[in-house]
């Protein structure tokens, strides 16, 4: 196929998903050729330990569109969107989940409001989720009002399932960072946007692969990235307590030199308990930060691939 010729890249990351990539990637391409005959299916595998290769491989003989990346081991589904878009070669590219949760039949309207020159960047939004349990759901919620007030970006019911005009993967690109936050840096560039509403479906199969401990991870991953306001609150607390310790030290004095007996022993226990906790956080902070700085400064590349099929090709010094 002509290089020139890809108008649409589908960009979907996988892990541990043998059961039913086949059946996701022929629903997919269903809707995407209703909307165009030039297009591409790039479905990246990330370090999957169950048969998602072979099962892939399977699909892109029955459908020769269908593209391969398998990455070296699991390097977590942000790299794995990385590595897709920069090997995506479509005038516009998609990305989507693998289980089938992000509807397909979105596609075909996504594909006319870029085509219609409309806007760059069409990203739909969650307007109802699957079932998810209560403190899941109060997570989220409190994640995304805390980035919110951080960053001033809104992503409220944001997703993963978005149309890229060629020239936003182009800016993206060009961001160099090693720690990404993919919903984070399309709200950060800008363009002009379409917001698209959907209820979010039950998987396919199986059960989600996200933990507690990946939604924390990524929680600090977007606010690290994204803002250094959690730094300058930890100075603002500091002058707060250095205010505090002043008027405590001027009673005290005062106390002292009128000859008023100073009783004040669980008041002291209480600022004790108070300012070290305060400087642990503040420390914490820190630390979140300098292990950033510690993962970009050693300038590895974003992921790793073990293999791919002949058709795909990348930009030189993109990973």
């Amino acid at each position: 196929m002509n290089l020139e010729a890809i108008e649409l890249s589908i960009v979907i990351p996988v892990w541990n998903e043998a059961r039913h990539i086949h059946q996701t990637v022929k629903t997919i391409v269903e809707f995407v050729k209703q909307s165009s005959t030039s297009f591409e299916i790039i479905v990246v595998d990330d370090g999957s330990t169950d048969e998602t290769w072979i099962e892939l491989m399977a699909v892109r003989s029955e459908i020769p569109d269908v593209e391969g990346i398998r990455l070296s081991r699991n390097f977590g589904k942000e790299r794995a969107l990385c590595a897709g878009l920069e090997h995506a070669r479509g005038k516009a590219v998609i990305i989507m989940d693998g289980d089938l949760q992000h509807p397909p039949e979105l596609i075909p309207q996504m594909v006319e409001y870029w085509r219609s020159n409309k806007t760059k960047i069409v990203e739909c939004v969650k307007k109802t989720r699957a079932k998810e349990s209560f403190s899941y759901s109060m997570s989220t919620k409190l994640f995304y009002g805390l980035l919110q007030k951080l960053t001033r970006f809104d992503l409220h019911g944001a997703s993963d399932y978005k149309l890229l005009d060629r020239k936003v993967v182009e800016a993206w690109a060009n961001m160099p960072e090693r720690i990404t936050f993919f919903r984070g840096m399309t709200a950060w560039l800008g363009f002009s946007r379409i917001r698209i509403e959907f209820d979010v479906a039950e998987r396919i199969e199986g059960k989600t692969k996200w933990k507690p401990t990946t939604l924390v991870r990524l929680a600090l991953q977007a606010v690290v990235t994204f803002t250094s306001l959690p730094l300058r609150l930890v100075t603002i607390i500091g002058m707060l307590f250095l205010v505090g310790a002043v008027i405590l030290g001027i009673q005290t004095l005062y106390m002292k030199l009128t000859g008023i007996a100073v009783t004040g022993f669980t008041t002291v226990i209480i600022l004790l308990l108070s300012m070290n906790s305060m400087i642990m956080l503040g420390i914490g902070i820190l630390g979140e930060y300098i292990a950033a700085i510690y993962d970009e400064v050693k300038g590895r590349p974003r992921y790793i691939i073990n293999q791919k099929t002949q058709n795909l090709y990348t930009n030189e010094g993109r990973y």
